[in-house]
């Protein structure tokens, strides 16, 4: 037990330091740190401006407001995230939000009428939905393995946790000494940052298919088809949006907290939510332990059902203290939840449709946020502060322990699919390609059995699939001389596919031999679809057939 706990320890060292060595994946990561406590530190600056206007009426409205117009963008605009590179996507989503905050930071500070900031809330908010679907989708293609994809949802959880906690701390300290126009020219400064952070990414991405023109209407609806045909993504999505809609209601049930039930100061509004983010934090440290990828689907539960939990939890007990900590646990919870939800999806949808289905996934959530607020000021108008906070909190421990069956069999697949991962990147040609690239791969694969004595192919068959050992051993021949012994993990058949070219070589079973089998076209799409892996495989093959290279898994011929 002891050895496990050190090597899950290790593991969860090995998550932040694999962030921190990978440039490219540390500038996506701090970026999106950066944009997402500018977008807590936002809330709160804009819910104080609607609570001085309107009351919790008015925080409600305007939430439910600043959601509903980005609910509809963002399935349309992150098809482009699919369309073109995702980097750029990510550029223009920070250069709109940090030009419409800055903008509000002016009018705010010149006293204009609230509804000019509410407008410019709406394009910023807009534009900050559109961020993390396409970062959500570009995260996959600067990682190599599943471990490393799930080290990679550990760190911005991380980084999520930290902006929750320092963009609302910000937050409140401007407030205390200044007002809502500070907040909001900070708010434009991180955006500003973000942008510049994610201009200096090495982002190579994979081929599309050139379209003759953009069908966004199509296109967006494709999203919402492959979230529908993956059963586990819809499963995953619907658990997070009933957490959404309960961080919704928060938005106005933590100002009723703060300045209603506890008699606070507008800047406890800022630390009550920085009590989330100081969770967040802690959670988010502990996710480290969950690096190695396993039973992410469960955790995610866990991660949900502790929203609801800790709102009954003040429900019953509406204290100070109780609040704070109720809500710094909302944070853990939050945590546990992202690295499954921001994980599982990208190892089960296609990488070409990754954005779009994002997108979706940030539709709904602005909708359901906008009806987790109005919801929320509704049920505070007919039950009381306890008991809309009892009838929020049962709803994502309902929605976890009905899925929580199918969340299981989520989990014992991924170990499987796991290793058929692990042996497929034992095959030099394989290993350079992105995680999506051999994911897609190790879906698309099957097994083969061939026995002992029996050939796999002969010399002169026409070549339709690259093999990977999975067990076994077999021989490789050419005119009758034996040229190499295939072991587990050896990949061979390259040339015929690459080169469309006879099999010039034969190749036989020693003992009952166990292969993975990739058809031509799948295994021809993946290698050439990502450059530094189609370049690394024609030097390869160029290599073999010229009798220059003598590399670990080749024969002179297959």
């Amino acid at each position: 037990m002891a050895e496990r706990r050190f090597h899950r320890l290790a593991d969860a060292g090995a998550a932040f330091a694999s962030n921190a060595r990978n440039r490219s994946l540390r500038l996506a990561q701090l970026a999106f740190g950066a944009v997402w406590a500018s977008e807590w530190g936002f809330l709160v600056g804009l819910s104080v401006v609607a609570f001085r206007d309107g009351g919790a009426t008015a925080v409600a409205i305007v939430a439910a407001a600043r959601m509903a117009p980005a609910a509809l963008v963002a399935p349309f605009a992150t098809a482009l995230a699919d369309r073109v590179a995702r980097d750029r996507v990510l550029i223009g989503a920070c250069a709109v939000r940090a030009v419409a905050v800055g903008i509000a930071a002016a009018l705010a500070a010149s006293e204009a009428p609230p509804a000019t900031v509410y407008a410019l809330a709406v394009v910023a908010t807009a534009a900050f939905t559109v961020l993390r679907p396409a970062h959500s989708a570009l995260l996959p293609s600067l990682c190599r393995t599943p471990q490393e994809l799930a080290s990679a949802s550990v760190v911005r959880g991380l980084m999520d946790a930290s902006g929750t906690l320092a963009g609302p701390a910000i937050a409140a300290l401007l407030l205390a000494f200044s007002g809502p126009a500070a907040v909001f020219a900070a708010v434009a400064a991180a955006s500003a940052w973000g942008a510049w952070a994610i201009a200096r990414i090495g982002y190579e991405p994979s081929a599309r298919p050139a379209a003759a023109r953009p069908r966004l209407l199509r296109e967006a609806a494709d999203g919402f088809t492959a979230v529908t045909r993956h059963g586990d993504v819809a499963v995953i999505f619907s658990i997070a949006l009933t957490q959404i809609f309960t961080r919704g209601a928060l938005t106005v049930l933590t100002v009723v907290l703060a300045l209603d039930v506890l008699g606070g100061h507008e800047a406890d509004v800022g630390l009550l939510t920085s009590a989330i983010g100081a969770g967040a934090v802690v959670g988010s440290l502990a996710t480290g332990l969950l690096a190695d990828g396993r039973d992410l689907a469960r955790w995610d539960g866990v991660g949900a059902a502790l929203w609801g939990l800790s709102l009954m939890l003040v429900a019953a007990f509406p204290h100070p203290a109780v609040a704070v900590a109720c809500l710094a646990v909302i944070g853990v919870g939050n945590a546990l939840a992202d690295v499954g939800l921001f994980t599982l999806p990208v190892r089960i949808v296609p990488e070409a449709l990754l954005g779009r289905v994002f997108g979706v996934f940030e539709s709904l959530g602005a909708l359901a946020v906008a009806a987790g607020a109005l919801s929320a000021s509704l049920a505070v108008h007919t039950l009381g502060s306890r008991g809309a906070l009892l009838a929020v909190g049962l709803i994502t421990p309902l929605a976890v322990a009905a899925s929580w069956p199918r969340l299981r069999r989520i989990d014992h697949g991924m170990v499987s699919r796991d290793a058929d991962i692990a042996l497929l990147r034992r095959a030099e040609l394989l290993r350079m390609l992105p995680l999506p690239a051999i994911e897609e791969l190790a879906v698309r694969s099957r097994v083969t059995t061939v026995a002992d004595d029996r050939q796999v192919f002969a010399e002169g068959d026409h070549g339709d699939s690259f093999y990977v050992v999975a067990g076994g051993a077999g021989e490789v021949r050419r005119g009758g001389r034996l040229v190499q012994t295939l072991r587990p993990g050896d990949g061979f058949g390259e040339i015929a596919l690459l080169r469309d070219c006879r099999r010039m070589a034969t190749v036989t079973a020693r003992g009952e031999l166990v292969l993975r089998v990739l058809e031509r076209d799948a295994f021809v799409a993946a290698l050439t679809g990502h450059r530094p892996s189609a370049g690394a495989a024609d030097t390869h093959v160029t290599g073999l057939l010229e009798g220059d290279a003598q590399p670990a898994v080749a024969a002179p011929e297959r």
